[in-house]
């Protein structure tokens, strides 16, 4: 095969050709599959009937045994489904993948040959025209060396022409025998290539090819297993909606069915009875005696069959129409529906809303929750609080009350709509005293009424802590630019910027009270411990510290850090001798240490 590239190249192709072919047939199949299947779901759909009120529904075994049958084929339509998709994953997915990877490892296997065969007909180029070149010039050195010898034996040739020449029969020579070393330096290297060419190159490649050959016979092999094996997993399955149509079949009975035709269509009227003797001859024989032979009519006795067997005949057939079910008595329910004009229905009331509501309210959590788990995550960092958050810094602050109000109001909205909810429930229950009794509601209401009172003044006396707090930073900002003038003149040196200090006349705060409610806050005061250190802090302007919860330092003085800058401007620190407050961020130098340990 060293020398059969052209016919593997043939080979190769034809290989990716077939495996493309199977996997074409492989497709074709899952086509017929699933069209398959979709038909039996339609032959299914098409024969199933109608669900219908269950006084209508089949009674016939032979009725009953077909739904079955439907049932199975439909699972069994569901199978071909899953056949078709298990053929397409594991057999026609898996073919198209390796066939563009074949055709690409092909493909480059085929240029390596190529480049190969390429570089040997060049240096077998080169190593012709060096042979031509040789053979050229091995003919023009005869030549003049024919004319050298010529002239040389010739006694009317000057000395000038001999030694002439002589000279071009030496160039010829001397040319000659360089075009012979550089031929034979070429033949070398194309006989060392050429050897390298059909023992070491080709063979490789060869051996490439035949390997990626023998991949592709053993992935059609493999995928000739999964297309069997995607039909075999479902045999067990199909098995069972077989022996499920068995069954189905076993199950018709004959008897039962003649049973319920006759128990359908029995009326339980009397036969008739014998007909009578009419005597016509009556009128001719006169002198007859009384007695007569006839017996008197029975009228209203004859009942026409055929319609008491027509008003049944509809329960006999599968597919037949049926006869129109007579119109439900009343519901309460019902009793709460009104029709439009154009024939809709739409509900005035009925039970469902009332349950909800009632389910709404029994279920509701307290509509109220303390505020004990809201202020729980920052009042354990911050030691005890206040009401109106007048312990914090005034941005702190004013961010607290709105989150508070927000909550407030959301609160309020849930107990309006418990409001409105119980409201309609208590119209339901006057119109209908058979609903429930109207004053059962009335508590509940008046608690709701109650909650949003209370709800009320606490949004009103929350916004009017945050309007104090907005108007304060407002005048804060304002002074805040004269203030930082005025401690630059006075320091004569640069103050950071966005640094202010709080006059004592701006805010007058007195020492945190304790509530007067007991038990309310009780398990968040009782640890005392002071905050641990998380850092230290070295001021670089002096601080007056005349407001309420703030701390005076001096330049150059160490204090403790305990709580960092939250975004307002201001870090709470601690002195050595435990006295702690807030102090301006922008107004000292802060060093914060990794598990650092309180002082």
């Amino acid at each position: 095969l060293k020398d059969q590239f052209d016919n593997l190249d043939k080979h190769t192709q034809w290989g990716i050709d077939f495996l493309e072919k199977y996997a074409k047939f492989v497709k074709e199949r899952i086509e017929i599959e699933q069209n398959y299947a979709k038909q039996l779901r339609n032959l299914v759909k098409k024969y199933c009937p109608k669900r219908s009120p269950k006084d209508e529904e089949p009674r016939f075994t032979s009725c009953i045994a077909f739904f079955n049958i439907l049932n199975e084929l439909n699972d069994y339509a569901g199978q071909r489904e899953v056949v078709a998709e298990e053929m397409g994953h594991r057999v026609y997915g898996e073919l198209m993948r390796y066939s563009h990877d074949l055709k690409t490892e092909r493909k480059m296997h085929l240029q390596e040959g190529r480049k190969a065969q390429q570089y040997l007909d060049m240096c077998w180029k080169q190593m012709d025209n060096s042979k031509k070149k040789f053979e050229r010039e091995c003919r023009e050195a005869e030549k003049a060396q024919q004319s050298y010898e010529r002239l040389d034996n010739d006694t009317n040739a000057t000395k000038a022409d001999v030694e002439k020449a002589k000279q071009q029969l030496n160039l010829r020579t001397h040319m000659a025998d360089e075009n012979k070393n550089e031929y034979a330096a070429q033949l070398q290297n194309f006989n060392g290539e050429q050897h390298k060419h059909y023992y070491i190159v080709i063979p490789q490649i060869y051996k490439q090819l035949q390997e990626m050959d023998e991949r592709r016979t053993i992935k059609l092999s493999e995928c000739y297993k999964g297309f069997a094996d995607s039909e075999r997993k479902v045999i067990p399955i199909i098995s069972k909606c077989l022996e499920g149509m068995i069954l189905a079949a076993k199950s018709v009975d004959e008897h039962r069915d003649s049973q319920l035709v006759i128990d359908c269509f029995k009326s339980g009227f009397e036969p008739p009875g014998d007909f009578p003797f009419e005597d016509y001859s009556q009128n001719i024989y006169r002198t007859i005696s009384d007695g007569t032979i006839s017996t008197p009519k029975q009228e209203g006795m004859r009942i026409d069959t055929k319609t008491t067997v027509g008003k049944a005949k509809g329960k006999l057939w599968l597919f037949g129409k049926k006869p129109k079910p007579q119109s439900p008595p009343l519901t309460p329910t019902s009793l709460y529906t009104s029709s439009t004009p154009n024939g809709s229905q739409y509900p005035i009331f009925s039970i469902e809303p009332v349950h909800y509501c009632m389910s709404d309210i029994k279920t509701g959590k307290p509509r109220i929750p303390s505020f004990r788990s809201l202020k729980r995550g920052y009042f354990c960092l911050q030691g005890p609080a206040l009401e109106d958050f007048s312990h914090l810094p005034p941005e702190q602050r004013r961010k607290k009350l709105q989150q508070r109000i927000d909550e407030l109001n959301r609160e309020l909205q849930k107990e309006t709509d418990q409001k409105d909810a119980l409201i309609k429930m208590k119209d339901v229950y006057e119109k209908n005293p058979q609903m429930g009794d109207p004053s059962s509601l009335q508590p509940k209401l008046t608690e709701t009424m109650s909650n949003m009172d209370r709800l009320r003044m606490e949004i009103h006396k929350n916004e009017a802590w945050l309007s104090e707090v907005e108007g304060k930073v407002a005048a804060r900002s304002d002074r805040r630019h004269s203030s930082d003038i005025n401690h630059l003149v006075t320091q004569g040196r640069e103050s950071p910027e966005g640094s202010y200090t709080d006059d004592a006349n701006q805010e007058v705060r007195g020492p945190p009270q304790q509530h007067t409610h007991p038990n309310e806050f009780d398990d968040e005061f009782e640890d005392d411990d002071p905050l641990p250190a998380i850092g230290h802090c070295k001021a670089i302007y002096p601080f007056d510290g005349h407001n309420e919860g703030t701390l005076a330092m001096k330049e150059g003085e160490v204090l403790y850090i305990i709580e960092e800058d939250k975004g307002d401007g201001w870090t709470r620190a601690r002195r050595h001798n435990g006295e702690e407050g807030y102090v301006p961020t922008s107004y000292i130098d802060v060093t914060l240490e990794k598990n650092s340990k309180g002082a």
